[in-house]
């Protein structure tokens, strides 16, 4: 072990109530502060910037998570003992690294990987290729530059219809095209390399084989050696009903996913998280943190669709409402790397959350909608996800605004609950899908 992590092991020794700095302002976020708030080793919580509804359980830090010099200076400021990153753009800019290289810092423990190991996010080509290097099942691709323009619509005419194009970084989960036509995707190859439509997500794009099956999440955190298996989730993306309409962060999502169980589960151990996590080390990758591996179940099979460098949203408000260990705990077995010596538990279960969101998202929407009704709920947890606060009022500021989400014997029960207590919240225009786990 180096005498980077032997120092970390020192101060959390010594630290048992810890101040944390999470950073984040969505539904991900107000769960992940929820949980770090029951657990028993919290000193205070510190969420940069936080929403209305993390206002109630620590203090809100008005900060961009991007600007790392002001994520120093709140962690000096405020005696911070661990950061927790809950979105992608900090880790894969090297937030990470930015603290391993400052004296201030680097006795900090961050929990999210650093800025090589956040590529698996960050990079579609990346994840292809360390997939293609371990073995890992996945579609058939191609990546593609500007320079390569003529050979990726030689690819296209190789390939069946419909035609998935994703651009190659990070795009706020607007850069992934699935299009019937070829004369569609020929098209659209050009605008994303010659025109740059996703900036410079899209300076390299990643032609991909469609896969017709069911998707669904999986989520472990790692260490750098030992892992812990969270509970799988599904989330819904289509605006409309029965999965029609435009993609959006995600309508609602259910935990545990049926088709999950017995043998299917045990292929995605076999043969997608062994090898991550093995070739990871293989590749000399020292990971930390969790990853979210998006997966589609191709008549019994496992492929992987993508990699994530964090939790998913709104799987997240899901997942952990079924952890009934203490987070804290298993963020400090991440940070000194003795996590294999951890427990971990889950609530058996069903657990199930369903988005509210403002009329006329994923295009255009109006903000500062008050919102009512949030006190009336008793029989359900509610995540904030696009809300900000004056004085008492609560308003909407996003286009996912809320995540009500629901513990039951089933997901059909844990669904019914939800849907009873969105009943008693109001806010003008606001639109949710009645058929959360139709599929299922």
């Amino acid at each position: 072990m180096s005498p980077f992590f032997l120092n970390i092991n020192f101060v959390l020794y010594y630290k048992k109530f810890m101040n944390i700095l999470l950073l984040g302002s969505g539904g991900r976020e107000h769960a992940l502060a929820w949980k770090l708030s029951r657990s028993s080793s919290l000193e205070a919580l510190f969420i940069a910037p936080g929403n209305a509804g993390t206002k109630s359980i620590g203090t809100n830090v008005s900060i961009d998570p991007n600007n790392f010099e002001d994520v120093k200076q709140t962690v000096l400021d405020n005696n911070i003992n661990m950061v927790v990153v809950g979105p992608e753009a900090p880790l894969v800019n090297g937030i990470v690294d930015f603290f391993g290289e400052d004296n201030a810092l680097k006795s900090i423990p961050i929990i999210g990987p650093n800025k090589v190991a956040a590529q698996l996010e960050g990079s579609k080509d990346f994840a292809k290729e360390f997939m293609l290097r371990h073995n890992i099942p996945t579609a058939k691709y191609g990546t593609f530059t500007k320079e390569t323009l003529k050979e990726g619509l030689v690819f296209l005419e190789s390939m069946k219809a419909p035609y998935v194009l994703k651009a190659d970084g990070l795009a706020a989960g607007k850069g992934v095209l699935i299009l019937d036509t070829l004369k569609e995707a020929k098209e659209e190859l050009s605008g994303m390399l010659l025109d740059e439509k996703f900036g410079d997500a899209s300076t390299k794009v990643v032609i991909e084989q469609f896969l017709a099956g069911i998707e669904m999440s999986t989520f472990v955190l790692v260490d750098g050696d030992g892992f812990k298996i969270f509970p799988e989730a599904k989330d819904y993306k289509r605006i409309g009903e029965g999965d029609t309409g435009l993609n959006t962060g995600g309508m609602g999502a259910i935990s545990p996913v049926p088709f999950a169980a017995s043998g299917f589960s045990d292929k995605v151990y076999n043969q997608v998280i062994i090898p991550t996590v093995k070739g990871l080390k293989k590749d000399n990758i020292d990971y930390r943190g969790f990853i979210f591996i998006g997966l589609i179940n191709v008549g019994g099979d496992p492929y992987v669709i993508e990699y994530n460098c964090r939790l998913g949203d709104p799987e997240t408000e899901v997942v952990l409402p079924r952890l009934k260990s203490d987070l804290i705990d298993l963020f400090e077995g991440v940070a000194t790397q003795t996590l294999s010596e951890r427990d971990v538990e889950f609530d058996p279960r069903a657990c199930a959350t369903v988005m509210m969101v403002s009329g006329g998202y994923p295009g255009k929407y109006e903000k500062g909608k008050t919102i009512y009704g949030l006190n009336s709920v008793q029989n359900s947890l509610v995540f904030h996800a696009g809300t900000t606060s004056d004085g008492p009022a609560v308003m909407t500021s996003g286009g996912r605004v809320l995540a009500v989400t629901s513990l039951a014997k089933d997901i059909e029960s844990a669904l019914a609950i939800s849907y009873e207590s969105i009943k008693q919240i109001e806010f003008d225009n606001s639109y949710y899908r009645k058929d959360i786990g139709f599929d299922l």
